[in-house]
């Protein structure tokens, strides 16, 4: 182990891969593959990763520099990571750095900081012992005034800083210095260094405890004399909470109304010690979670159940799919199984869709396995996703539930993986790296021998057809099905409302009548409803009446959105803000108007139809604030309100057992989106909300309002229909080539030059069919041959313009075992090279979930 092998943080193409560096001697102790380092790279100092060792003589690689320092005692990244890390490189076409990256909390992404300490001089003059040798000569230096007296005031500062300080202090202490600090360093006066600091460390606090035993604290109560009532109450209390000790200081101060300095003169005699000790942000601290106990299981639930817990208790890696309609009982099975796995001294994580974690969903699994489990979502604070991380690789907890990136919980004994809502869109990461937690989760149970379940009451086509078919080598789940409803309530009714036949009987409002009427009848009973806006892809915008100009973002070719609450229109994309207008730019017409269906406009609407009646609204402007969710839902659940209005966050993962009525305000908004999973999105939308109603005693009933509600998605989504759809939405896809019959790349190609743009596009296109054509990969997917690859484009994408940037796009389509993502991959870098000064951007999106 003379020479580690260390992906450097330094994300551009030619250092996407291991670089040498020699072992110091005293850090070989502590240097394990997934160690975190800092490591000189050119003129300074880089975070990087451990991923390998080399035996060698470090004497005969010529260069060959130490790693200065490692940043973590425990490795961060287990050896599985790293290789996880490798895989994902590959797989998606992303550079290692940003692979390994993706596994870590936000507060340990650091970076290099400079120091600077006083040094040794190099030169005679300034080695003997004289201070005044080390200054500047003002007869040498007559350009500078007061020479050596501010070299002096440096020097003083740096000593009583305790021998060294940070650049950044340095500089803002000394702000009008810095030719001073640079002939200092030249000389050796002062000396540089650099290290690499995290973002964001543990967070620490006084804490009192007993200095004494509890005995002698008592003996000593009576020795205090009447004036010193206050400090003997301090230690009378810290003696009855013994077994609590040591307790924070400002929860001491607090409960008992005392000074710090009371607390301090029981320091000084000798009773008690105040000292600093870690603390967990604990993002439910002081939240009671109600335990429950395992659930006696339906038929249906005990079959699939025994099935999953006989592969757990083999230690052998399978995926499951289990397909169960809304209100099934899929968590219960969840739960239960990971008990199962627990009871073997293993591991699990909980994948659920950012949108769908709510308290409820949390709730449910602190409920069963209190503080052994640990929470990862976006909405926890820097702070407390760093120690929810922390709590998961000291092995205090043992089931992590989260997002996405909870995948990438650092557990060294996983037994079991579970992704609830496995259809959902946002398990794929939209930035670099572009993974699938799904497809990341099949290899990471690989790696440990451990079980997947992805549950789901509208599972992805994809999922569904490789479970069918069993003809994927590498992703075959075995498929588990359960048809019905836990507590034996039928599916609510659903009843499509075609808008256009109500926009001709005179009926202009927003609501028809039929859901005008349910409304009004859960009002008059005292139950709820959840209305639901399907506003991907339809969005508020400002037109002219009199000319047709629409309010755009100047950077992106997108219609800006109207928002109330702030009288501005904004672009979604880029941030572009601007005033509201008040006349038309182009004509100066005053008959500006507001167009399309926001939840504020339906708030609005509902206030006007039901005066007094109560709603709670939740979407991006209302669940901003931390702990918004939870509030509002609260609210809901304690029958604050009479309907829960929101977009796609009130379709998933809610219970409440006196929502009655689910209405549906714009059921096929998304199916004219150019994306070829527009029907199969419809579908699950609909299917999934309608899945909130009537879960418990009382009936539900589901309300549809759509312009097209002839189309199949609507159809099948009404009738709970999940196998006719997929067999028309898969003879659709058969037709047309498109996943699971072949899988796709996206290659977005980006410049601030059209004409610049076009040309590198094309030659993008040229470049990759004639090196297929050379390997004989490519030809039309209407062949019958296994290996096949075609491409369309390159195209203009459906957002042509983002942020000041161009937009081209190209998809290639491909089946068998052909490597056409080393190939897409191997034509961008070589464009990228070519064009290296141009300002040119290419991203490559494998399997992509959006074709925007």
């Amino acid at each position: 182990m003379d020479i580690a092998k260390v992906i450097v943080d330094v994300p551009v193409r030619s250092t996407d891969r291991p670089f040498d560096y020699s072992i110091p001697q005293p850090l070989r102790v502590w240097i394990e593959v997934g160690s975190r380092v800092a490591v000189p790279f050119g003129h300074r100092t880089v975070q990087g990763f451990v991923i390998a060792f080399e035996s060698g003589d470090v004497r005969e690689v010529p260069g060959l520099k130490p790693i200065q320092e490692v940043l973590d005692l425990i490795p961060p990244l287990s050896p599985e990571l790293i290789d996880l890390g490798e895989w994902m490189s590959q797989r998606y076409a992303c550079r290692r750095i940003s692979a390994l990256q993706a596994m870590l909390p936000t507060a340990l992404k650091g970076k290099a900081e400079r120091f600077i300490s006083l040094g040794e001089p190099v030169d005679d003059q300034a080695a003997d012992n004289s201070a005044d040798s080390i200054f500047l000569d003002e007869e040498l230096f007559p350009m500078f005034p007061d020479t050596g007296r501010e070299e002096r005031e440096i020097t003083d500062f740096i000593t009583r800083s305790g021998g060294e300080v940070s650049m950044k202090q340095l500089t803002r202490t000394f702000p009008e210095a810095a030719e001073s600090v640079k002939f200092m360093l030249r000389r050796g006066v002062l000396v540089e260094s650099q290290t690499i600091k995290d973002k964001m460390g543990k967070k620490k606090l006084k804490a009192v405890n007993l200095a004494v035993g509890a005995d002698s604290a008592r003996e000593a109560l009576s020795s205090f004399p009447a004036r010193s009532a206050r400090q003997k109450e301090v230690l009378s209390f810290l003696i009855e909470m013994e077994a609590m000790l040591p307790l924070p200081l400002k929860e001491v101060l607090a409960m008992l109304q005392v000074t710090a300095g009371t607390v301090k003169s029981l320091e000084e005699k000798g009773y008690i010690e105040i000292s600093e000790i870690e603390v967990y942000r604990d993002p439910y601290r002081g939240r009671d979670f109600k335990p429950t106990e395992p659930l006696l299981l339906t038929e249906e639930q005990e079959v699939v159940y025994k099935r999953i817990a006989r592969t757990v208790d083999e230690l052998r890696h399978e995926v499951f799919l289990l397909h169960g309609v809304t209100g099934s009982g899929k968590t219960e099975i969840y739960l239960q199984s990971i008990q199962r796995c627990m009871d073997q001294g293993r591991q699990a994580v909980v994948l659920v869709p950012e949108i769908s974690l709510t308290p409820q969903m949390v709730e449910r699994f602190k409920g069963r396995f209190g503080s052994g489990v640990a929470v990862m979502h976006s909405r926890l604070s820097v702070g407390e996703r760093y120690d929810e991380w922390r709590k998961i690789r000291e092995g205090k907890a043992t089931v992590a539930v989260g997002a996405r990136s909870a995948i990438f919980a650092p557990f060294t004994n996983l037994g079991l993986i579970i992704m609830d809502e496995e259809h959902e869109g946002s398990y794929k990461q939209e930035e670099n790296p572009k993974y699938h937690a799904r497809d990341v989760a099949v290899r990471r149970a690989e790696q440990g021998d451990a079980v997947v379940i992805l549950g789901s009451a509208t599972p992805s086509l994809e999922s569904y057809y490789a479970a069918r078919t069993q003809s994927d080598l590498h992703f075959s789940p075995i498929l588990l099905e359960m048809p019905s409803r836990a507590l034996g309530n039928e599916l609510p009714q659903v009843q499509i409302v075609d808008m256009r036949e109500e926009l001709k009987e005179g009926n202009r409002s927003m609501f028809s009548r039929l859901l005008h009427s349910s409304l009004a009848a859960r009002l008059t009973r005292g139950e709820q409803t959840v209305l639901l806006l399907n506003r991907r892809g339809f969005s508020t915008f400002v037109m002219c009446r009199s000319c047709g100009y629409v309010a755009g973002c100047p950077e992106c070719d997108i219609s800006l959105t109207y928002h109330s609450r702030s009288d501005n229109l904004r672009c979604h994309y880029c941030g572009h803000a601007e005033p509201s207008p008040k006349e038309c730019p182009e004509c100066a017409s005053e008959h500006i108007r507001f167009f399309g269906t926001g939840t504020q406009r339906v708030e609005e609407e509902l206030g006007k139809l039901f005066p007094g009646i109560r709603v709670i609204r939740m979407d991006v402007d209302t669940t901003t604030e931390k702990g918004s969710h939870e509030k509002l839902l609260g609210q809901f659940r304690d029958k604050k309100a009479d309907v829960l209005l929101g977009t796609q966050m009130v379709a998933k993962g809610l219970d409440f057992p006196d929502v009655t009525l689910v209405g549906v305000i714009t059921a096929d908004s998304a199916l004219n989106l150019p994306d070829f999973r527009a029907a199969e999105k419809t579908f699950q939308l609909l299917t999934q909300v309608a899945g909130r109603a009537g879960r418990h005693q009382l009936p539900g009933e589901v309300v549809v309002q759509s312009y097209t509600p002839e189309h199949y998605s609507i159809v099948h989504a009404s009738g709970h229909d999940y196998t006719s759809f997929m067999l028309e939405e898969l003879n659709h896809r058969r037709g047309l080539h498109y996943p699971p019959y072949c899988r796709l790349i996206l290659v977005t190609l980006s410049h601030e030059q059209l004409p610049v743009l076009l040309r590198l596009s094309e030659n993008y296109a040229l470049n990759l069919q004639g090196k297929a054509r050379q390997r004989r990969w490519y030809g039309s997917l209407d062949k019958q041959s296994s290996d096949a690859l075609e491409l369309l484009g390159p195209v203009a994408s459906p957002m042509p313009r983002l942020k000041g940037r161009y937009r081209f796009q190209c998809i290639i389509k491909w089946r068998g075992s052909i490597n056409a993502i080393g190939l897409a991959r191997e034509i961008a870098e070589e464009l990228e090279d070519s064009a290296r000064d141009t300002g040119l951007q290419i991203s490559i999106d494998v399997d992509p979930q959006m074709l925007m």
